[in-house]
């Protein structure tokens, strides 16, 4: 209940942030603007990532719990009762990484708009790029490094959790499932960089400020 609470904070926040600039730089236009809104974009598909990535969570506990009751049970008629309950706690979380490949899917279309935007800049201003900053510092090659991090990291996040799909509902040993689960939840893959790489990207477009 406090994740979500501080995720609704975020999201207000940022869009309190994003309201002030557009009153602040509403000349932003061309490149500048398609950055900005791919900016948001990131950021709102890396909130429904959590969202899904916590509701996972909580299905893979689910599966790994099925398991050890049916094996319990020990009688065939609960057998198959607990059989039927992992069956539906394993449907839900195949549909929560289909969610998640949808997700990495919609971040290479954003890395394919903001490399063409670097080829339209070179077309515009040569091989360097424009001279004047697109925000504050970067230019729009930045923006691409930047961004990379995330796609490369979400991508081998999104390989380890389709692992874990198959692991978690064939697995046999509770030990192993308790790892298995513990992974899922902490996202190895997603390193903090990645997140701080995000923030630099809305740092530089004005979506979101230093405090103070």
């Amino acid at each position: 209940m406090e994740d979500k609470h501080k995720t609704a904070n975020v999201t207000y926040v940022l869009k309190r942030d994003v309201t002030n600039v557009k009153r602040k730089c509403s000349a932003v236009t061309g490149s500048g603007r398609k950055l900005k809104d791919n900016a948001a974009d990131w950021h709102n598909l890396m909130l429904r990532w959590e969202k899904l990535n916590d509701e996972g969570f909580t299905i893979a506990t689910n599966i790994v719990n099925a398991r050890s009751s049916s094996e319990a049970a020990g009688t065939s008629g609960n057998l198959v009762v607990g059989n039927l309950a992992l069956r539906k706690e394993c449907d839900k979380l195949e549909d929560v990484v289909n969610k998640m490949t949808a997700i990495v899917t919609k971040m290479e279309r954003l890395m394919t708009s903001q490399r063409g935007l670097v080829d339209l800049e070179e077309f515009q201003f040569g091989a360097q790029g424009r001279k004047v900053p697109l925000f504050h510092s970067w230019n729009a090659k930045e923006f691409v490094s930047s961004c990379g991090i995330l796609l490369q990291s979400f991508t081998s996040e999104l390989r380890l959790k389709r692992v874990l799909l198959q692991e978690v509902a064939h697995n046999m040993n509770s030990d192993l499932s308790l790892v298995y689960i513990s992974c899922w939840l902490h996202q190895p893959l997603v390193p903090a960089h990645a997140r701080l790489a995000l923030e630099a990207v809305l740092l530089e477009t004005g979506q979101r400020h230093l405090p103070g």
